[in-house]
C-alpha cells in the first residue's frame, strides 16, 4: 500500500511569478525535453528515454504556467474592450478569478519542479537513534521517538524492521530506554518522506526520578540514511571504486563477538554479533539481530555504506552551502543545524525550529499522527524554499562573474 499524507502544509511564501532567472532555467529544459523527444522518436534509446522522462515534470510545469498567463493575457484583453458584450464579459470576469487563483500553485509547482531529486530519494530508509546530553531521560524519550517513527510508519502502511536495538539497563526500572537503535522503514520514497528527521530533538519535561520538580532538558539524534540493496548492487556502484556506494574492503575491519544484552542463550553464547570499523573515517557499525553471524554481516555492511555515501553528499552539500551563502551574503539556512525540534511538556507543545512549525498536541505528534505529518511536511516545504533560493544565487553568482568576465 503506497503511502499518502493527509494533512499538507500550504507554501508559506507563494507567488504568481518567477524569477527571469527561474524562467529560462525552466524553458531551457523544456527545448531540451523537446529535442531529445523528436530525436528518440526516430532512433530510440533507453538512456535518452529515462533522461526525458526526468524532464517532463519541468516540461508539464512550464506548460501549465504559460498557459495560464497567456489565458490572464487574453481575458483582460476580452475585458478592456468595449466591444465585449455584457454575457461574455462575465463568462470573462469568472475565468479571469480563477486563474488568478490557480497562478500561486502553479508558479510554486514550476519552482519545485526545477529542484534536482535527492539522489537517495527513492529509496527505503533506515532512522539511527542515539541518545545525546541528558542521561537516562535521554534514553527514555529516545525509545518514545522510536515508537514515533514506528507508529507513523504503521498508520502509512508502511513496513518497517527493527534492524537493531540496543536498551540501556541503567535507566530507571519500569522506564523503557535505549542506548541505540536503527529502524528500517521499507517502499520507495520512504527516505524523501523521512530525510526531514535529521538532526538532534530535544524533550523538556520534568523526569519521573526528580524529586524537586525542576524541568530537564534532554537530547536525542536522529539520523536518517537510504536503505540500500544488500546484494546486487551493480546499477549504485558498489564495485565501482568512483562511486559513492564503494567500500575498499581492506579498509574495514571486521570483527566477530558474542552478542550483548538480552536476546536468548543461543545469540549470547554464538559469536554472531558483527562490528565494521572504517579504518580512514573511524566510523563503526555494529549488529547484533540476528542468530546469523552472515545476516548481521550483510545487514553492517549495508549500514556502513549507507553512512560513508551520506557522508560523502553532505560533503558536496555543505561545499554547495558555502558558495551559496557566499552569493546570498553570507544569509540563509542550509538545513543541516543540529536542533531541529523541540518537545516540551509543560507547556504541551512541540516546536520545529526550521519550518517555525508548532503545535499544542504533543501526546498526538508523539504518537505518531497527523501533526506529526503535518510538521514534516512543512519541513520539506522549507527545504524546498532553500533549493530554490539557492538556485536563485547560483544564478546570480554566474550572472556577476559573467559581468565581470565582459569588463576584463
Amino acid at each position: 500500500m503506497p503511502w499518502t499524507l493527509s494533512s499538507h502544509v500550504s507554501p508559506s511564501a507563494e507567488s504568481t511569478t518567477i524569477s527571469p532567472s527561474l524562467l529560462e532555467r525552466a524553458r531551457n529544459i523544456a527545448d531540451e525535453h523537446a529535442k531529445l523527444s523528436a530525436a528518440n522518436a526516430e532512433n530510440y534509446d533507453l538512456s535518452i528515454a529515462k533522461r526525458i522522462g526526468e524532464l517532463g515534470s519541468v516540461t508539464t510545469a512550464l506548460k501549465e504556467y504559460e498557459e495560464a498567463h497567456e489565458s490572464l493575457t487574453e481575458l483582460h484583453s476580452l475585458l478592456s474592450d468595449p466591444t465585449t458584450d455584457s454575457e461574455l464579459r462575465d463568462l470573462a470576469t469568472a475565468d479571469l478569478t480563477h486563474t488568478q487563483s490557480t497562478l500561486p500553485t502553479l508558479t510554486n509547482h514550476l519552482k519545485t519542479s526545477l529542484i534536482p531529486p535527492h539522489p537517495f530519494a527513492p529509496f527505503p530508509c533506515l532512522l539511527e537513534i542515539h541518545p545525546g546530553a541528558g542521561g537516562s531521560e535521554a534514553s527514555i524519550f529516545a525509545h518514545e521517538l522510536l515508537y514515533m517513527y514506528i507508529n507513523l510508519a504503521s498508520r502509512l502502511g508502511l513496513q518497517h524492521t527493527l534492524q537493531s536495538y540496543s536498551p540501556d539497563d541503567s535507566a530507571p526500572a519500569g522506564s523503557p530506554a535505549l542506548s541505540d537503535a536503527i529502524l528500517e522503514i521499507s517502499g520507495t520514497g520512504t527516505y524523501d518522506l523521512f530525510r526531514s528527521e535529521t538532526g538532534v530533538h530535544r524533550v523538556q519535561r520534568i523526569p519521573a526520578t526528580e524529586k524537586k520538580g525542576r524541568t530537564h532538558t534532554s537530547a536525542v539524534s536522529v539520523l536518517v540514511l537510504p536503505s540500500l540493496p544488500e546484494v546486487g548492487g551493480d546499477e549504485l556502484g558498489f564495485d565501482d571504486p568512483n562511486s559513492d556506494y564503494y567500500i575498499d574492503p581492506t579498509q574495514v575491519r571486521s570483527e566477530a563477538m558474542r552478542a550483548a544484552g538480552a536476546g536468548g542463550q543461543h545469540v549470547n553464547k554464538t559469536e554472531s554479533a558483527i562490528r565494521l570499523t572504517h579504518i580512514p573515517t573511524g566510523l563503526v557499525v555494529r549488529m547484533q539481530e540476528s542468530r546469523s553471524q552472515h545476516k548481521n554481516r550483510e545487514k553492517a555492511w549495508n549500514v556502513l555504506r549507507a553512512k560513508l555515501a551520506a557522508r560523502k553528499r553532505d560533503e558536496r552539500e555543505a561545499e554547495v552551502a558555502r558558495l551559496r551563502r557566499s552569493a546570498m551574503g553570507g544569509v540563509g539556512r542550509t538545513g543541516r543545524e543540529d536542533k531541529v525540534r523541540t518537545y516540551n511538556f509543560s507547556q504541551n507543545r512541540v516546536s520545529d525550529h526550521r519550518s517555525g512549525w508548532e503545535s499544542n498536541n504533543l501526546e498526538g505528534v508523539l504518537g505518531g499522527g497527523e501533526g506529526l505529518e503535518g510538521c514534516m511536511e512543512s519541513v520539506r516545504e522549507w527545504m524546498r524554499e532553500g533549493e530554490v533560493l539557492g538556485m536563485l544565487a547560483e544564478d546570480e553568482l554566474k550572472r556577476k562573474e559573467g559581468e565581470d568576465g565582459g569588463k576584463k
